[in-house]
């Protein structure tokens, strides 16, 4: 006998089947969803072979450049192959500086007092010509003359007095400039002169660190380098910082508090920043802080804000 009841119920489901075009036992099937596409990891990065060195002195370098011939001792005695010159014979290791990259390409260092520094600069305009990177220049307190630094120079750092006479190279980059800047004016410090400002020994071991850790460190972004200019304070010493990078204040931040997190001297930010050391500062608004060769982490960049100021 035929359960009526049984035969409405299948009926109905047919018709159901027949409107959304499934049945019962096969249900609508739905296209999966398309995996978002993953990035992949960021290459390792390889330890760069160790810089060659060149250091140059300023005119009459045995008698007013010594502190030169003491850098290079110290950058031997790390390890490094470091060489000091005289400005006079500038072009000739520049072209022996670009026939050892090419035979074997590793890092190249030059650095230079007076008209050393104006050599430094020299040379790196003869690499940029052969397309040839400069890894790191300082010149200190270079020549008037010192021309600007050119595209392929990846660090520059100057330490120079603006009121002098013999030196007092106020050296800048070429328009278009995308690497890291930091220009030191000591002025203030009338403890320092033409003569001795190269002989500086906390100066030479921030050196010998930096030349240390530059092998050793994946690039930097030069997106985001902001070139530093400073007119250091008297009687202060002298930081090489690598260049600026900005970041945003958080609620609660103050200028003594992002400078204490960043350990970083109020006088720097307040001269980075163009703002008075007691500036008050806006959430969101972005800063310029002096970095070394390893940037800040940015998460960790500001100071905590306080209890009930989150």
């Amino acid at each position: 006998m035929i359960d009526l009841r049984r035969l409405l119920a299948l009926a109905a489901v047919a018709l159901l089947a027949l409107s959304t075009g499934t049945t019962a036992a096969s249900p609508a099937k739905t296209k999966p969803a398309a995996a978002a596409p993953v990035a992949p990891p960021p290459p390792p990065f390889e330890p760069l072979p160790p810089p060659k060195i060149y250091l140059f002195r300023g005119a009459m370098g045995p008698f007013f450049s010594t502190g030169m011939d003491r850098l290079e001792e110290k950058l031997t005695q790390a390890g490094f192959s470091a060489n000091v010159y005289e400005f006079t014979i500038c072009r000739w290791i520049g072209d022996r500086a670009i026939s050892s990259y090419k035979e074997a390409p590793a890092p190249i260092v030059l650095m230079g007092h007076s008209m050393g520094g104006l050599c430094s600069i020299v040379i790196s305009e003869m690499a940029a010509k052969e397309n040839i990177p400069i890894s790191l220049v300082i010149t200190i307190d270079p020549a008037h003359a010192t021309g600007d630094v050119p595209l392929n120079v990846e660090r520059f750092i100057n330490i120079y007095l603006s009121d002098s006479v013999l030196g007092g190279g106020n050296v800048v980059a070429v328009p278009g400039y995308r690497g890291h800047y930091a220009s030191y004016d000591l002025k203030e410090n009338a403890r320092v002169s033409h003569i001795n400002i190269e002989k500086s020994d906390d100066i030479h071991r921030q050196i010998v660190d930096m030349v240390t850790q530059l092998p050793r460190i994946p690039p930097q972004t030069q997106v985001d380098a902001v070139p530093l200019r400073y007119l250091v304070p008297a009687n202060t010493l002298v930081e090489l910082w690598d260049s600026g990078v900005r970041l945003p204040v958080r609620r609660g931040d103050t200028m003594e508090s992002i400078a204490a997190a960043n350990r970083v001297p109020l006088w720097s930010l307040a001269q980075s920043n163009s703002l008075p050391e007691n500036a008050t500062l806006t959430p969101g608004q972005s800063i310029i802080v002096p970095r070394h060769l390893t940037p800040p982490e940015p998460t960790a960049a500001m100071a905590t804000p306080p209890p009930g100021r989150r």
